[in-house]
């Protein structure tokens, strides 16, 4: 699961095997140099893997980092991808890797039946799912992000998970022994403020005699209406006169004026800061879907449905719609499409403080002055009754449950909780440590050795962890090598040897992460 390594390796391969890194010639050359097949022959990749393209960066200087999924034997391989960095002349500066180990299975014939996999799966779902049911037929797979390559099945369970959110929980488990190798949840969950942006502007279109709320400008996101059901995508919402709610949750456009507003806001936050359009940089961006279920307190991303999903609160009165809520479920799809960051263990916390970093550069970003920004995620929503928030980046053991450093058992916490220690980690890179009051807001953010910090503004920092989630960060990062794709981040960005890299070293020694 090393970051770096391989370059030297797979430039001396593209010398051996003809493909001369650098070498000058016609663009369909280069193109046949670098394609999936030669770079999967420079790696010194067996000859029944195949790599796939996934996503493909270029920096300004002319640098590209190309993210590909891997296959062996036309099996998906779970934990197999891999990013190769190539200088403008197409030397490979390096490779980042999700796993180092070597695929060799000694057969592709399972002892174990699809349907005993998809039992078996069904059997350690239960405690987590309600009503749980195989979503399909397991499927066949290379297990290879933990320990060595295995033939696995990936059973996807369906049903409903305690608190009334949906499962698309996955399992994966040995195809010849039956014994579970891994476990995740692909609903990805977040909460935030609601009704607390006033009057703002949101974009629609005109359908005959009526207007819909779909916004053509911003990749065509559409607001549908479930009306408390939890299944199925709603309904459009539609207006005679294009003026939409009343900021009252009585209203049932009060809580689509504000998911789409947050996903117009979101959308113009990644366009603006990072150059990004829309969640896979297509242009497309998913659909949002307001009022599921009755008395749902939290709002959720499905990847496989490509939207975002918001509940109403606690007696239908505070639907989850707000900006950090949006920015929060949005970055889960953009996290989906970059790096892939594991829902659970180290990769858990790091992807879902990914979402908690950019729903906060999010609320910063929208300058509403309903609801203001702030390193306080769910301030406005009262979960806990007495006015705290969910969760604080500045100091996040103040919830009474997330962790403020990393400790060698912190990957066994739940992934909103292990989040604290890259959450702090934003914080002293932005902010530095030590009590201090910003927008009139007050923090104490203290480093685990007692160290200063001195923070390089939010700006900065979220372009620094962008620029790592994107190019750096693979499916099983873990925090130590969070560590190192930020600090090549800053790097690329800044230079070596800057007052930011500098910065992202001492703000993760901060949360105890050291190289």
């Amino acid at each position: 699961m090393a970051l770096s390594g391989g370059a030297a390796t797979l430039a001396a391969a593209l010398l051996a095997t003809g493909f001369t890194a650098g070498t000058t010639g016609t663009a369909s050359a280069q193109q046949s140099e670098h394609s999936p097949a030669a770079t999967a022959t420079a790696l010194g990749l067996d000859a029944q893997e195949k790599l796939v393209v996934k996503d493909t960066i270029k920096d300004a200087d002319g640098t590209t980092h190309t993210r590909y999924e891997r296959t062996y034997a036309g099996l998906p391989v779970l934990g197999g991808d891999l990013v190769v960095h190539r200088a403008a002349n197409g030397d490979v500066k390096d490779v980042s890797r999700a796993t180092n180990a070597r695929l060799a299975v000694a057969s592709l014939q399972p002892k174990l039946a699809p349907k005993a996999a998809a039992a078996s799966a069904l059997r350690a779902a239960t405690a987590d799912v309600d009503d749980a049911a195989a979503d399909q037929a397991p499927r066949k797979v290379i297990w290879a992000a933990s320990g060595k390559p295995v033939l696995a099945y990936e059973t996807v369970v369906g049903g409903v998970q305690q608190d009334g959110t949906p499962s698309r929980l996955h399992v994966v488990t040995d195809a010849n022994t039956g014994r579970e190798l891994y476990r995740h949840q692909a609903i990805h969950n977040g909460t935030g403020t609601s009704q607390y942006s006033g009057t703002v502007p949101i974009a629609s279109k005109k359908q005959g005699s009526t207007y819909q709320l779909t916004d053509t400008g911003r990749g065509g996101h559409t607001t549908y209406d479930l009306k408390g059901g939890q299944s199925g995508k709603g309904t459009v919402f539609t207006d005679a006169d294009d003026k939409w709610g009343n900021g009252l949750p009585s209203n049932n456009q009060t809580a689509a004026v504000d998911a789409a507003f947050g996903a117009a806001t979101t959308w113009d936050f990644y366009l603006k800061t990072f150059g990004r359009n829309g969640i896979k940089n297509d242009g497309k961006a998913p659909y949002s879907r307001v009022h599921y279920g009755r008395n749902y307190v939290n709002a959720f991303w499905d990847d496989n449905a490509f939207a975002i999903t918001y509940g109403d609160g606690a007696g239908n009165k505070k639907p989850l719609t707000s900006l950090d809520v949006a920015g929060h479920e949005f970055s889960h799809g953009v996290t989906s499409a970059t790096a892939g960051l594991e829902y659970s263990g180290e990769s858990g916390g790091l992807n879902e403080a990914t979402s908690d970093i950019f729903g906060t550069g999010v609320e910063y970003s929208a300058n509403n002055a309903n609801d203001r920004g702030d390193y306080l995620i769910g301030e406005k929503i009262d979960v806990n009754g007495n006015g705290t928030p969910l969760r604080y980046q500045d100091k996040p053991s103040r919830d009474g449950r997330s962790a403020d450093y990393w400790s060698a058992g912190v990957g066994n916490l739940d992934v909103h909780y292990s989040s604290g220690v890259a959450n702090h980690f934003f914080f002293l890179l932005s902010e530095g440590s030590g009590k201090k009051v910003i927008d009139g807001v007050s923090y104490d953010s203290p480093t685990k050795d007692g160290s200063t910090v001195t923070g390089i503004g939010r700006d900065k920092a979220l372009k620094i962890w962008y620029s790592a989630l994107t190019k750096y960060f693979t499916s099983t990062t873990d925090y130590h090598e969070a560590r190192e794709g930020t600090l090549k981040a800053a790097t690329d960005l800044y230079g070596a040897g800057s007052t930011e890299v500098k910065a992202v070293d001492a703000a993760w020694a901060g949360v105890n992460v050291k190289g």
